[in-house]
């Protein structure tokens, strides 16, 4: 699939002049920045030629609240009242709570105006009524950042034919890779270039727990599941699921008992048994910082300018799955606006600005100006250290984040470059309408979720575990599900 590769250089600013005006911290105020917007700054009693700057909450996942933020809050809040009059609060959740906390979020009707969300709950989400239908309002109130995200995506977003949410624009398609950290592959003498399956790694990952005297492949209790990705899951958030990307008869399976996720559930098994992944595993909320080897999406280039930084080692890579376009992919970084923000417009204004607007994007991609980065003269990125812990992927597209300094190439061409020739799922495209199923929906993914972390950390014999699984989702509905997505997909494609 060839996609849109071209690049809005600058966004359309004819804003009224604001009043600089006061902003609660995240943290402080639980209400929706929509429902508390504050007075202007100066005389209270004559405000009829101020504007009234609005505050907008944003919920997103990352490595918890920065240690510097209300700094940066303080630094960006004016350059965003200048722009489109608003200010903007941020909630960082970790990882280990943002299952729990985004759940509470939207079953309890809670409050913000904009939150992150992906493929594994988006659909729900929508229809537990959670996100606003923006179909038509933003392409009115964000007009160059529907021109600037390719159609392709804004199909993936879709939900029975209507968009609630905004695609962020970056490794939209899905590429795998094993990371490795170069000191361990040059003690061990990894042929790292030429292992690209599990099989091909089970002899020197054996060898290396033996010698380090510990698991080499740490993982959380979502452990593998990368390994069912060939399969597009239809946005739907249950990776039982699916169709396999490259079949061409669009056949709708249970994902867990194709022989090709077996296979490599067995190794998994194996390894845990091994020792090669660590014991507590599946309880495991975070992994830590530091890993010798893990499976990450990303791209090569990733490795010297994300992974290796970030971990302190100079990290590797060899590519694991290839390059994979889809709604689920598409769908893997999302943000949507609730349903009762006051402020639908400008929460739209504000995306269009941290997508487009390369300073905005900056600041929330490398963090403080002056304590987390500094720009150089040419306006490239030197940074200062790596303590900024907002998520990059979760906010906007890439591919107006500035290049860094030390950087020989731009990581972000080869970003394009994989999605432009990524391999186009059999599905891409197609939207599964839920509503006959939501019941069926809900009941299976609890079951999924009842084993998911016990069998994609190898922790329980594979085989077994699925017939229990395929058992019991079959007795909620499973086949229901799997019957209607099949009549649709026939419905679409054998016209």
């Amino acid at each position: 699939m060839k996609l849109k590769k071209t690049l809005v250089l600058f966004m359309v600013a004819a804003m009224m002049s604001v009043a600089v005006a006061g902003c609660s911290k995240a943290g402080n105020d639980n209400t929706a920045g929509g429902n508390s917007s504050e007075t202007a700054a100066g005389d209270e009693n004559d405000t009829s030629s101020k504007e009234e700057v609005v505050t907008l909450k944003w919920i997103m996942v990352g490595n918890n609240m920065p240690s510097n933020y209300d700094a940066w809050l303080a630094k960006l809040n004016p350059y965003l009242e200048e722009k489109i009059g608003v200010n903007i609060e941020v909630e960082i959740v970790s990882w280990g709570d943002w299952d729990t906390r985004r759940s509470i979020i939207v079953n309890s009707g809670e409050n913000f105006d904009i939150l992150f969300t992906d493929s594994n709950k988006y659909n729900n989400e929508v229809s537990l009524g959670a996100f606003l239908d923006i179909t038509e309002l933003i392409k009115s109130a964000a007009p160059d950042l529907y021109s600037y995200i390719p159609a392709d995506y804004w199909d993936a977003v879709s939900v029975n034919g209507k968009i609630y949410s905004v695609p962020t624009y970056k490794d939209s398609s899905a590429t795998q890779y094993f990371v490795w950290d170069k000191a361990i592959v040059d003690k061990y003498s990894v042929d790292y270039e030429n292992i690209n399956t599990l099989a091909g790694l089970s002899d020197i990952l054996k060898t290396i727990k033996e010698g380090e005297g510990t698991a080499p492949l740490v993982l959380d209790k979502i452990g593998m599941e990368v390994i069912a990705s060939v399969y597009d899951q239809m946005g739907v958030g249950l990776p039982a699921l699916g169709v396999r990307y490259d079949d061409q008869s669009r056949k709708v399976v249970n994902v867990l008992e194709q022989e090709d996720v077996l296979s490599q559930l067995d190794i998994i098994h194996g390894w845990y048994n091994d020792g090669i992944i660590n014991a507590d595993a599946p309880a495991v909320a975070e992994v830590p910082t530091y890993r010798m080897f893990y499976v990450a999406q990303g791209w090569s280039g990733a490795a010297e300018t994300t992974w290796g930084p970030n971990a302190g080692m100079e990290a590797v890579t060899s590519k694991f799955i290839d390059t994979i376009v889809s709604n689920s992919t598409v769908r893997g970084s999302l943000n949507g606006i609730s349903s009762s923000s006051k402020y639908p417009e400008k929460c739209l204004e504000f995306l269009q600005l941290v997508n487009l607007d390369s300073k905005v994007r900056d600041a929330f991609y490398y963090g403080l100006e002056g304590e987390n980065f500094n720009y150089t003269d040419n306006g490239e990125i030197e940074k200062l250290n790596n303590d900024w812990s907002m998520a990059g992927y979760t906010q906007a597209t890439f591919f107006t984040v500035s290049k860094l300094a030390s950087d020989e190439f731009n990581q972000w061409d080869e970003v394009k470059e994989l999605n432009a020739n990524a391999n186009s799922s059999v599905l891409l495209g197609f939207n599964l309408d839920t509503s006959n199923i939501e019941t069926e929906l809900a009941n299976c993914r609890s079951i999924y979720e009842k084993y998911r972390s016990e069998l994609m950390t190898g922790a329980r014999e594979p085989r077994e575990l699925v017939k229990k699984i395929s058992d019991e989702l079959d007795e909620s509905g499973f086949q229901t599900i799997v019957k209607e997505a099949q009549s649709q997909i026939d419905a679409m494609y054998n016209k």
